[in-house]
């Protein structure tokens, strides 16, 4: 990386960033990277930012939305401070070895590279996280961790981490994104740069990205929100409704109301949906086998599995993993 002052510095000099598009990225998540900027730049009344769009070849890049964003081919050569890099599904495939090595040719040449949402896997791929912290979208935490054993994972909503910035989804990007505003421009342009998003940017770094939104219903239950966060870690190895009660602090049948008035469902079929949701996630976005992926998902034999997923899903997990190891 360039021998310059940090990003998240004060410092009215102008950014230019790079932004690389993958194929299939959230479009919210793209946004949360670059409308901010914009933001910032009205609000300031002068250009903070400045952004182009590159890919690996250019041309039209296909959004998760149903529209593309017009890029220009990434080389060596890109004149940018930041190199952003925003991803969504279809990474491995992406991922080519022409493409790493371009990154790690940039590197050198950049104050700082920002990986968003499925954006710090090409990071990690490309060895530039190695002996660093980071964190990846929460779907993608725990195969992360298994897969980049020289990097020190962590569920936070965002990481910083010498030039290198990592961000979990859209709603983490747009904290990383504040964060930035306020650091180089102060307080009070971030807040105005909230307020123009309606946006309350009540998020340290270092929160815990959660895996469900209901969790955010229940901040006005704190029984509720914790009944949930408690699934949410216990996926892997399920415990029983019962147990969750008495550690929250509340009958069972006093968690099932809870659960009915809020959520419309039962805390155990809320459990399980959330642990097949999950196994729904590593089969179109992993390579495990069905056996590992039911075990994962907190199930004791794959026949209790399957028939679970069916009902769910109204498809075999088998049915469902062959249009996935196509796209691969």
């Amino acid at each position: 990386m360039k021998t310059a002052k940090p990003i998240f510095a004060p410092d009215t000099t102008p950014l230019t960033v790079a932004v690389l598009v993958l194929a299939d990225t959230n479009a919210l998540s793209l946004a949360a990277a670059v409308d901010p900027m914009r933001a910032a730049n009205r609000r300031a009344g002068q250009a903070l930012f400045s952004w182009r769009y590159y890919s690996a070849t250019g041309g039209t890049v296909p959004l998760t939305a149903g529209f593309g964003i017009e890029t220009a081919p990434i080389t060596d050569r890109i004149d940018a401070d930041i190199l952003m890099v925003v991803a969504g599904f279809r990474l491995m495939e992406q991922a080519t070895p022409a493409l790493l090595a371009r990154l790690r040719r940039l590197a050198p040449r950049l104050r700082a590279m920002i990986g968003i949402d499925g954006g710090p896997w090409f990071l990690a791929l490309a060895g530039l996280l190695d002996r660093r912290a980071a964190t990846v979208h929460w779907e993608d935490l725990e195969s992360f961790a298994d897969r980049f054993l020289a990097i020190d994972v962590r569920q936070d909503r965002y990481v910083i981490s010498g030039p290198f910035v990592t961000t979990g989804g859209a709603a983490p990007c747009l904290d990383m994104m504040l964060e930035l505003i306020r650091a180089r421009g102060g307080a009070e342009l971030a807040l105005r740069v909230a307020g123009a998003f309606l946006y309350e940017p009540v998020h340290a770094a270092t929160v815990p990205q959660q895996a469900v939104s209901a969790a955010r219903l229940a901040r006005g239950d704190p029984a509720l929100g914790q009944a949930i966060a408690l699934m949410e870690a216990a996926i892997e190895d399920p415990v029983p409704v019962a147990a969750i009660a008495q550690r929250v602090g509340l009958s069972q049948r006093r968690l099932e109301m809870l659960f009915a008035e809020r959520l419309g469902t039962s805390p155990g079929r809320f459990f399980r949906d959330l642990r097949l949701d999950e196994a729904r996630r590593m089969i179109t976005d992993t390579r495990l086998p069905l056996g590992e992926i039911a075990f994962r998902a907190g199930f004791s034999g794959q026949v209790a599995f399957a028939r679970a997923f069916r009902a769910r899903f109204g498809m075999t997990a088998s049915a469902l993993r062959r249009p996935a190891e196509a796209r691969q």
